[in-house]
């Protein structure tokens, strides 16, 4: 089980994917992210890269601030 901050920043992560419209599938591609990976990160289970973070928010059009939960 992931920890609390990855949860919650798979929540955030999945809450404006789907803002923006976007399967999972469509942000795997654009991210160049294997679309189970993003499964992963959604549901907390990893922790990511900051170089991930910042191909998410590219793909997105948001800012790190918008993924990134508050402590």
């Amino acid at each position: 089980m992931g920890s609390t901050i990855c949860e919650a920043f798979g929540q955030n992560l999945r809450a404006i994917r789907k803002s923006k419209g976007l399967s999972r599938e469509r942000l795997a591609y654009a991210s160049g992210v294997d679309r189970s990976y993003v499964g992963k990160i959604e549901r907390g289970e990893v922790n990511l890269t900051i170089e991930k973070l910042y191909k998410f928010v590219g793909c997105l059009e948001s800012s790190p601030k918008d993924l990134l939960p508050d402590l």
